[in-house]
C-alpha cells in the first residue's frame, strides 16, 4: 500500500506554532490483570534457571487453558511437557480442537517437576482426576513443597478428591464454587496459597500463567511476557473497517485486544451491515483494567456507545488513573462529553471536528497528546494503529508490523 499523504502529530508542534510536551511514557503496570494469550510478547525473555513443568491433558480438556499455559511458560524459558492421560497422544479438547501431547503421563511418572499445572474443562478435569499416575505425582508434588496449580473445574473436580485443597484458600470456575468448602473459597481471578495457585477459567488463564511464571522465575520475567491490554468497545453502527484494522494491527504487535459489545447481543451489525462478534460483553470486560481504551467511529455506533453507563465509567476510571484513551473518526465527540479532551489537542472526522470545543488539529491524520490519541477517520486508521504500537513499544516494532502488512512506514517520525 502506498504511503498515505497524512501528517502524524506527536504533540511536538501543531498548526499555528503551539507547543506541547512529547508523548508521555506508557501507563504503569497493574498488579493483576486478566488476559488471554494474545498479549504475550513476541520476543523471548532472558532464560534463567531451567524449570521443568508438567501440563497434563485429557479428553475434554479446555484447549485455551492448556495452550495458554504451555505457550506462556515456554516463553518464560520453562521446559514444559504436555502429557496425555489418554491411551494415545492425540486428545480432543472440550471445544473440538485436537491437541497432540508431547508424551504419555506414564513416561513422566519418575520425573521431578518444578510445577504441575492442571488445566480445566469438562470432562477433561474428570479424566485428570481418574488418572492414578497423575494423582500420585501431584500428591508427591504437594508433599515435597513444590509448586502446583489448577484452573477452572480442576480445583474442585481434581484437587478436592485428592485432598490437596486442605488448609488452602482456593478459587475455581463459578459453576463449581459451591463444591468448595465455604470458608476456603475465594472469589478472585487468582489465588496463591503456599505452593498452590488456582484460577477461575479460560479468560483468567493468561493471568494464571503469569503468576506461575513469577513464582518460578521472579517478577522480571513475568513483566517481560505480559503485554499491553487494550479494550475496543463496539456497538451496532460501529465502522467495521476501523474496528477490524485497529484490532488486526494491534494483535499483530502482540497487544492483548479485547473487543467488547455494549449491546445486549455479542453480535453487532456494523455501519455497512457487516456482522461482528465481540470477545465478551462490556459488563464482563469491565472487570479488567486496560492500558488503552480505543473507541471506533461510525455515527450510529458512537451514539450507541454513549448509551453505555459501563463504558462511561470505564473511561472515567481510565482518565483518573492516568491511562491512555483513544478515539477514531466521530468518537472524539464522545470523549469530549466525558471530559477527556480537556486541555488536549485532538483531531476527528471533518463532519464532527467543528463540534469539538478544545484545541483541534484540523486536517491532521493522527494526534498524540500525552494520554490521548485521536484519529481523523477511515483513511488514517492504519497510521493511527501503528502510532499506538510505536507509542507503547517503539518505532522498531511498528515498522516490523507495517512491513508484515506491506505498508510503507515513514522512515522519519515527527
Amino acid at each position: 500500500m502506498a504511503a498515505m499523504a497524512l501528517r502524524l502529530l506527536n504533540c511536538t508542534t501543531i498548526p499555528g506554532g503551539a507547543q506541547r510536551p512529547a508523548a508521555e511514557a506508557a501507563s504503569t503496570r497493574r498488579a493483576r490483570r486478566t488476559v488471554p494469550l494474545t498479549s504475550a510478547s513476541s520476543s523471548s525473555p532472558p532464560r534463567l534457571t531451567k524449570k521443568k513443568v508438567l501440563v497434563p491433558v485429557g479428553l475434554g480438556t479446555e484447549e485455551m487453558e492448556a495452550v495458554i499455559l504451555v505457550d506462556v511458560l515456554r516463553r518464560a524459558g520453562a521446559d514444559v511437557v504436555m502429557a496425555s492421560v489418554e491411551p494415545g497422544l492425540e486428545v480432543k479438547a472440550s471445544s473440538g480442537t485436537k491437541l497432540v501431547a508431547d508424551t504419555c503421563i506414564a513416561a513422566c511418572a519418575n520425573v521431578i517437576f518444578d510445577l504441575v499445572a492442571l488445566p480445566g474443562g469438562m470432562p477433561g478435569a474428570v479424566r485428570l482426576r481418574d488418572c492414578d499416575i497423575l494423582r500420585k505425582m501431584t500428591i508427591k508434588q504437594a508433599e515435597e513443597k513444590r509448586l502446583y496449580g489448577a484452573i477452572c473445574a480442576s480445583p474442585a473436580v481434581v484437587l478436592m478428591p485428592w485432598g490437596l485443597h486442605r488448609r488452602k484458600q482456593i478459587t475455581c470456575h463459578p459453576a463449581f464454587m459451591d463444591k468448595l468448602p465455604t470458608f476456603r473459597a475465594v472469589k478472585s481471578n487468582i489465588q496463591v496459597s503456599g505452593e498452590l495457585t488456582t484460577s477461575r477459567g479460560p479468560a483468567t488463564t493468561f493471568e494464571f500463567a503469569l503468576s506461575l511464571v513469577e513464582q518460578l522465575f521472579g517478577s522480571t520475567v513475568s513483566e517481560d511476557i505480559g503485554g499491553k491490554l487494550v479494550l475496543v468497545p463496539i456497538a451496532n453502527g460501529s465502522e467495521e473497517m476501523e474496528v477490524v484494522i485497529l484490532v488486526d494491527i494491534l494483535r499483530r504487535a502482540k497487544m492483548d485486544v479485547v473487543v467488547a459489545s455494549v449491546e445486549k447481543s455479542m453480535q453487532i451489525v456494523a455501519s455497512q451491515s457487516t456482522k461482528i462478534v465481540a470477545d465478551k460483553s462490556i459488563a464482563d470486560a469491565s472487570e479488567t483494567t486496560y492500558d488503552l481504551i480505543v473507541l471506533p467511529g461510525g455515527i450510529a455506533g458512537v451514539e450507541h456507545l454513549h448509551k453505555s453507563r459501563i463504558l462511561k465509567k470505564l473511561l472515567k476510571e481510565q482518565k483518573k488513573a492516568g491511562r491512555i484513551c483513544g478515539g477514531i473518526c466521530s468518537s472524539p465527540s464522545f470523549l469530549q462529553k466525558q471530559g477527556l479532551l480537556r486541555d488536549k489537542i485532538a483531531t476527528a472526522h471533518p463532519a464532527v471536528i467543528d463540534k469539538l470545543t478544545g484545541q483541534v488539529a484540523d486536517g491532521t491524520g493522527v494526534v498524540i497528546d500525552g494520554k490521548l490519541i485521536t484519529c481523523r477517520g477511515l483513511g488514517t486508521v492504519m497510521d493511527f494503529s501503528l502510532a499506538i504500537v510505536s507509542k507503547f513499544f517503539g518505532h522498531a516494532r511498528a515498522r516490523s508490523v507495517a512491513e508484515g502488512i506491506v505498508f510503507e512506514y515513514p522512515k522519519a517520525q515527527v
